[in-house]
């Protein structure tokens, strides 16, 4: 994949997991995993199903954040 799409992983006392955010696809994208390798590797997967969806649909991919910007 040569995309440069965000995953924000953060540990949850309240569901004792790793919980993964891709913020430039909004706050639906979202996964989780019991270790932070896990956590990564689903973060992954789901990064990579968005990216096939927006192309199938003919949408246009959103902009990857840099360092400095915000959603």
């Amino acid at each position: 994949m040569n995309h440069h799409y965000s995953i924000l992983i953060q540990w949850s006392d309240e569901d004792q997991k790793y919980i993964v955010s891709l913020p430039e696809f909004g706050s639906y994208a979202h996964t989780h995993g019991e270790t932070y390798a896990e956590a990564l590797k689903n973060g992954e997967e789901v990064l990579e199903l968005l990216i096939e969806e927006y192309q199938l649909q003919g949408r246009q991919l959103p902009e990857p954040l840099t360092v400095g910007s915000h959603p």
